[in-house]
């Protein structure tokens, strides 16, 4: 592994507060721990968030109404907990949208989930016929983000 690469990484792993990191490539290892007077700070951050869990409690409503939905078709499900995103950056257009036909290799959106925006593939051939979470939602794992035909 080059000089360039090993700085990449420790820099990712800095700028994502990630405190303990570790690489093993052939005979390579690489191992990291950060210290940092913002992990103690992390700890209150959790208890803030399960304050915003009952404001979305209204909107989870909606959620509700879409397994009823989910029985006319199958879904393409959230993989992991985070923030669903439509588009690559708020100016971009949508990955999908109602009506688009998409493939199993075709990104339909993004879930950020500890800094990291991790792209959401289709995995099945179909036309998407709802889109059920907005830009910004906290999505759980298994929550159905879009509605979709198979072809």
């Amino acid at each position: 592994m080059e000089y360039k690469d090993l700085k990449k990484i420790i820099d990712l792993v800095k700028s994502n507060d990630i405190v303990e990191f570790e690489i093993k490539d052939g005979d390579f290892e690489l191992s990291t721990k950060l210290r940092s007077s913002e992990v103690v700070v992390a700890a209150p951050a959790p208890v803030a968030l399960p304050q915003a869990l009952p404001a979305p409690a209204a909107p989870a409503a909606a959620p509700a109404a879409a397994p009823a939905e989910e029985s006319s078709g199958p879904g393409i499900s959230s993989p992991m907990v985070g923030s669903f995103y439509r588009a690559p950056s708020p100016d971009a257009d949508p990955f999908v949208k109602e009506g688009d036909v998409v493939t199993p290799e075709t990104t339909v959106c993004i879930i950020e989930a500890m800094k990291v925006m991790n792209e959401i593939k289709a995995e099945v051939k179909g036309k998407i016929t709802k889109v059920l979470a907005e830009n910004g939602d906290a999505v759980e794992y298994g929550q159905t983000l879009f509605e979709i035909q198979p072809l």
